[in-house]
């Protein structure tokens, strides 16, 4: 079994409920065709790089799953199909991280510093 990543991004106007039905319904998908889902975190709304579909903001969805090369078509035809799924990617990875993802993280800024010289 191959190890994969898997984010999406559903419309903002989605509600909290709406994108934990949605979440459901893919990771039965995933075990419908063998997979396993290691890890879900729901990471937010958050600002897009750019416009997507008339969309500024998207709820970032991340998945951790373990499957066969074979499953990952029918959960692409899934994503497709779904119309409160603005984007996803799927990414095939060595290792699955149990720590919170980078999209969770908080940008931590330092302090700034004093640059005058005397």
């Amino acid at each position: 079994m191959s190890l994969y990543e898997i984010v999406i991004i559903v419309k903002p106007d989605a509600s909290a409920s709406h994108i934990e039905a949605l979440t459901q319904t893919l990771v039965s998908c995933i075990a419908d065709n063998g997979g396993d889902v290691a890890k879900t975190e729901f990471c937010g709304l958050r600002h897009l790089a750019y416009p997507i579909k008339n969309n500024r903001k998207g709820h970032y969805v991340l998945l951790n799953v373990s499957m066969a090369g074979d499953g990952v078509k029918e959960i692409e035809r899934f994503v497709r199909l779904n119309e409160d799924i603005l984007r996803f990617l799927i990414v095939k990875v060595e290792t699955l991280d149990n720590n919170p993802s980078a999209l969770m993280k908080r940008n931590i800024r330092e302090a700034p510093q004093d640059t005058r010289r005397f």
